[in-house]
């Protein structure tokens, strides 16, 4: 369920990335990713946690924690020289494919426990209880879904380059800014759902893991597309990609702390986001 959720949301972030690079806006781009990530890990884990403290299971803290951190480090580590050429796309989609390949192996795991245990429970499997109207209506709803994330994706990317033309505004400040809120809304309705119905996992599991896929398929997916790769500007370098991989970082004491994300905790997130975002708006505009 939670790859389902991240796959979906990811995908409007592929596909207005790859119209961006097809535009020539490559800052864009990357500053989109890394605006997102870090609005997903310090604003809307922080809004997450002060409505309910968030309890942590064990496949967050043994491996989206580590690979997010890990993710972050590598972007920042490949941009470092102004460019993500087409090898680096490559070795972060191959990062992303093992990850992939990670979370299939426990998500197997873990369905296998929960099989057993409704069979135990009611005699029969989920699988036997899936009626053809639900799964009708599943597929419609799903190709629904993707036509408004293509449709989305366009309107977006439309809106957000004229904009910056027409403001002044360099490209990779709309992407850390505007963009950067306009693709984290699904994730900030899923994680919001999520936690008033108790589903704390998946709010979680969700902004851990659609924060990964952004950087190792999207950017690195994007990456491939242009001969000379994409152009990563100066301030995204210096402070903005280090910024999201400080917020990876500061997780990993909150998350290692009784294994929860507490109020207190989600409320010092916030009040970051916000110091950061007033720092945009009043030093690079």
């Amino acid at each position: 369920m939670i790859a389902a959720g991240t796959f979906a949301i990811g995908l409007l972030a592929l596909i207005g990335g790859a119209e961006l690079v097809v535009r020539g806006s490559g800052s864009l781009a990357v500053g989109n990713i890394a605006g997102t990530n870090t609005l997903n890990l310090l604003l809307i884990l922080g809004l997450v946690a002060l409505i309910r403290p968030l309890k942590l299971r064990s496949q967050t803290l043994l491996l989206d924690l580590p690979v997010i951190v890990g993710a972050a480090a590598l972007l920042l580590i490949l941009a470092s020289d102004g460019r993500l050429s087409r090898l680096d796309g490559g070795i972060l989609v191959l990062a992303g494919a093992v990850y992939t390949a990670l979370i299939v192996r426990a998500a197997r795991r873990e369905a296998a426990v929960v099989r057993s245990e409704f069979a135990r429970e009611y005699g029969t499997t989920r699988r036997a209880l899936a009626s053809t109207g639900q799964l009708v209506r599943d597929s419609v709803g799903l190709i629904a879904g993707i036509a408004v994330i293509v449709v989305g994706a366009d309107w977006l990317v439309d809106g957000a380059v004229d904009l910056a033309q027409r403001l002044g505004m360099s490209e990779s400040l709309i992407g850390l800014t505007i963009v950067a809120i306009g693709t984290s809304a699904p994730e900030l309705v899923t994680a919001m759902v999520a936690t008033l119905r108790n589903e704390r996992d998946i709010a979680v599991g969700n902004l851990l893991g659609s924060s990964v896929y952004n950087i190792v398929f999207i950017l690195g997916t994007t990456s491939l597309i242009p001969a000379g790769g994409i152009a990563v500007d100066a301030p995204l370098i210096m402070i903005d990609i280090p910024v999201m991989l400080v917020a990876t970082i500061a997780c990993v004491p909150v998350f290692l702390t009784g294994r929860r994300i507490r109020r207190l905790e989600g409320a010092a997130f916030i009040a970051a986001y916000l110091g950061y975002l007033a720092y945009l708006l009043i030093a690079r505009t």
